[in-house]
């Protein structure tokens, strides 16, 4: 029997939910197909939210040969049979799933024929393609990523699943409870609900009916219908505001829904923008929960968190970089770049080496002229801060 999530594959760009920063009037994928042209590409996001969808929905409405291959499991004798119906049919698009593992051998086969526009190659991925995937590939693709599906995108995606299924009964709260369990994943949330389909007797689908099959708890909307963006923000404003017990509470909450991606680069964020310098050790402490967490997986892996968490909390504080660093990026995107003192463009005779003086420092101007003494770094009145503008200013013999 097919599965309803094949069933509802969609044939064209505007049967996709969500990702419309890159659907709809205007937009660079509607725009291809509006202009009958494909360039080799990665989209690349969580599982569920789309990325084979659109591949397949720009096959479909640009009628170009395709073949969907799978990174892993697809050995190179048939990448070697792709290529050949490619040049029988003069371009194929090679639609090629989990991209971040393919091996060497394979990428040296695909290279040349991608550069020569043969293979349109549409990759997809759950990882990043910046940190994952091989830079020559990379470089001959245009990488698109793809944003988490909103509830209203999953509750919209399963209205439409209702009329694959015959005499199905099920209220509006049902709907949104199954999208809340699906943690943005459409693909689960149509599992979900064919599984309550045919698992109830009369199709009569109701929220206790949907408990039995799928049991996990629904935090990441709460009664006043706060979304999964809200608990990250609370989880952070908590951290930051050094309130132990409520940062473990959101921790939680985000670990019943089994979002650790989320977690990670939430944590990630935390430890250089609110912590800082206070405490610069806190950002490689982090980044080792996050293997630990990784290499033991749930439930274990709530044990290397939960510590983390409660050191990230109890932290001593400081956004002096972060706020160092939006100030410089604000003079720059306003124009006040300046031009690089020569003495520091290599090769210049002019230049000062400062490890040759006393400290390992000479005093010479790095910043471009119509920057001079600018400051953008302020320090915070922490003990680190304090110790280290103590040593920049002994350094330079200021009292």
């Amino acid at each position: 029997m097919e599965l309803l999530a094949n069933k509802l594959r969609p044939q064209k760009l505007d049967d996709i939910i969500g990702q419309k920063h890159l659907i709809g009037p205007n937009k660079i994928l509607t725009n291809l197909v509006s202009n009958n042209k494909l360039f080799s590409m990665i989209l690349y996001g969580k599982p569920g939210i789309g990325k084979t969808s659109i591949a397949s929905a720009l096959i479909n409405e640009l009628h170009i040969k395709s073949r969907f291959l799978n990174a892993t499991t697809n050995n190179k004798s048939d990448f070697d049979i792709a290529i050949e119906e490619a040049k029988m049919y003069g371009e194929m698009i090679l639609v090629i799933d989990e991209i971040h593992r393919m091996n060497k051998d394979k990428q040296d086969i695909l290279l040349p024929h991608i550069e020569s526009g043969l293979i349109i190659l549409i990759g997809l991925t759950t990882s990043n393609p910046y940190h994952k995937i091989n830079p020559a590939i990379r470089s001959r693709c245009q990488i698109f990523e793809l944003k988490e599906l909103e509830l209203d995108d999953i509750i919209t995606g399963l209205k439409r699943a209702l009329n694959e299924l015959p005499g199905i009964k099920i209220d509006d709260d049902a709907l949104k409870h199954i999208a809340s369990l699906s943690s943005g994943d459409f693909r689960s949330a149509l599992n979900i609900l064919e599984v309550a389909y045919y698992a109830v007797k009369d199709h009569n689908i109701t929220i206790e009916e949907i408990k039995k099959i799928n049991n996990k708890a629904v935090f990441f909307h709460d009664k006043d219908e706060d979304g999964h963006y809200q608990v990250l923000s609370a989880f952070q404003k908590s951290i930051r505001g050094s309130d132990v017990d409520a940062s473990l509470h959101y921790l939680a909450r985000l670990l019943a829904a089994g979002d650790l991606d989320s977690i990670y680069r939430r944590m990630s964020v935390i430890a250089y923008e609110d912590i800082g310098l206070a405490n610069p050790a806190m950002g490689p402490k982090v980044m080792a929960a996050i293997e630990a967490a990784e290499l033991v997986g749930l439930p274990e892996a709530i044990i290397p968190l939960g510590v983390v968490v409660t050191e990230m909390a109890l932290s001593p504080k400081s956004n002096s970089a972060y706020l160092a660093i939006n100030e410089a990026l604000n003079d720059v995107n306003a124009g006040l770049a300046g031009e690089i003192p020569r003495h520091i463009i290599n090769p210049s005779k002019d230049y000062i080496y400062p490890h040759n003086y006393k400290n390992d420092w000479y005093p010479q101007e790095y910043m471009p002229k119509n920057l001079k003494n600018r400051k953008y770094y302020h320090k915070k009145d922490n003990k680190y801060e304090i110790n280290l503008n103590k040593l920049y200013d002994e350094m330079r013999g200021i009292k």
